[in-house]
């Protein structure tokens, strides 16, 4: 297959470099705006640079992701389903729930595949994570940490769409609810958008959920806890370490810790191997644009104090 990648900051480049890797796909053209970037890509991998999306796209690619800054992904996403060419957006879908619907709507009325970088979803931790959720009756609560220090590459949004999006979208997936009521609390410290928020929500099943997130922490930490009526798990996204704590027994003050075994396996190349598999074999995308509206709708419906 031959693909493009529009927009070489730290996550284009880590789709280029495994688009690079794979077998029986043929980078045909990569855009950024910066001309040193262009010229390192270059040199590095050999391929055909631009500086115009229009030019880029005249090389017909099979399938290309948007890795451009969050306030272009709307009018970078368009021109894309224009030219009829399926394509990957990273999260968040846009900047806003108007822009994504108008996204989703303009690729399904071209009938353009379109595919949102909800990368989380294809980590092991998750998955397993999701397989034992599945063998259980009642889920009580989900809690999610994504914290860390400050992202200088991040410029245009706050904590909540760029790391707090990710989990609002783990919490709908494993809870396999929608929200019915989610409130946050905010602070800004070190720039004009906010860099911590704790979300609080409840899912129309039942589930409470929590997310903290942050980019105040000296540590990049990024954990899941889940509580059900017969068991406790705990994930660790980073080291994808899965571990399952059963129900505290009163009459002897015990319980059982078992550690599930995990591959480990990269998240990015997982996601990028079933998004060219379902455009090859014409089958949907694993995540649809729907959803990355779906995360959008639930951010502009987060009802927060602070900064």
């Amino acid at each position: 297959m031959n693909v493009c990648v529009i927009g070489l900051g730290w996550m284009g480049r880590l789709h280029l470099r495994v688009y690079s890797e794979m077998r029986d796909v043929n980078v045909v053209g990569v855009m950024d705006v910066d001309p040193e970037i262009r010229k390192q890509v270059q040199e590095q991998y050999g391929v055909a640079v631009f500086d115009n999306l229009e030019a880029l796209l005249d090389t017909k690619p099979d399938a290309v992701s948007v890795c451009v800054p969050t306030v272009l992904h709307h009018e970078t996403a368009l021109a894309v389903i224009r030219r009829g060419i399926p394509l990957l957006v990273e999260k968040p879908l846009a900047a806003s729930a108007a822009q994504s619907r108008e996204i989703v709507e303009t690729a399904a009325a071209s009938n353009v595949p379109l595919m949102v970088g909800h990368i989380e979803r294809f980590n092991p931790a998750v998955q397993r994570i999701r397989e034992l959720i599945a063998e259980d009756e009642h889920v009580i609560s989900i809690q999610i940490e994504r914290v860390g220090p400050y992202p200088p590459r991040i410029q245009d949004v706050g904590v909540i769409r760029d790391l707090a999006s990710h989990d609002i979208d783990l919490v709908h997936h494993l809870s396999g609810s929608r929200y019915q009521s989610i409130h946050g609390v905010t602070s800004c410290n070190l720039g004009k958008h906010e860099d911590t928020v704790i979300i609080s929500a409840k899912m129309e099943n039942g589930v409470l959920a929590q997310i903290n997130c942050n980019w105040i922490t000296p540590y990049k930490s990024r954990r899941i806890h889940v509580a059900t009526k017969t068991r406790y798990i705990e994930g660790n996204l980073i080291t994808q370490q899965v571990k399952e704590y059963s129900k505290f027994e009163r009459y002897d003050a015990s319980y059982n810790v078992r550690e599930w075994p995990v591959m480990y396996r990269e998240p990015v190349k997982e996601e990028l191997n079933a998004y060219l598999a379902a455009v090859r074999e014409g089958k949907p995308v694993p995540i649809q644009g729907a959803d990355g509206l779906y995360v959008l709708e639930t951010i502009e419906s987060l009802e927060t104090t602070g900064c």
